[in-house]
């Protein structure tokens, strides 16, 4: 059965290039991960995000005439996180994200303040003219 076009399969990655990883399919088909379809962020080395034998969950981006199967680990990373909002995993009240983002702003601005009093010679400090 051929991988069909949007659908998420578990794979086996059994080669890895510097363009990007070739994934075993169930059903004996070989498809594509491109190193740009590996993760959200800057991907400059595929080794640190795939060894070999690896199993990895997949995408089927895309289906040329010829029987190329074009994959994607990226795509999948954000249907799961979609769905688990949706089922109320990851549910933070505005609020308490809020209250978390004032926290950490405060505690900056306190590193902030010290680190700079601490180059300009501490509290109170004052530069006389002679």
């Amino acid at each position: 059965m051929p991988a069909k076009l949007g659908s998420v399969i578990e794979g086996v990655v059994k080669g890895i290039t510097n363009f990007g990883a070739f994934i075993q399919l169930p059903n004996g088909e070989t498809g594509l991960v491109h190193i740009s379809e590996v993760a959200r962020i800057y991907v400059r080395d595929i080794n640190d995000f795939l060894k070999e034998n690896d199993r990895v969950a997949v995408k089927v981006i895309s289906v040329d005439p010829r029987g190329k199967i074009g994959l994607s680990i990226k795509q999948v990373e954000v249907i799961s996180r979609e769905n688990s909002y949706q089922r109320g995993r990851l549910t933070a009240s505005f609020e308490e994200k809020l209250n978390k983002f004032l926290k950490e702003s405060d505690e900056k601005q306190t590193h902030l303040r010290r680190s700079t009093e601490a180059k300009r010679g501490g509290r109170g400090s004052t530069r006389r003219e002679e």
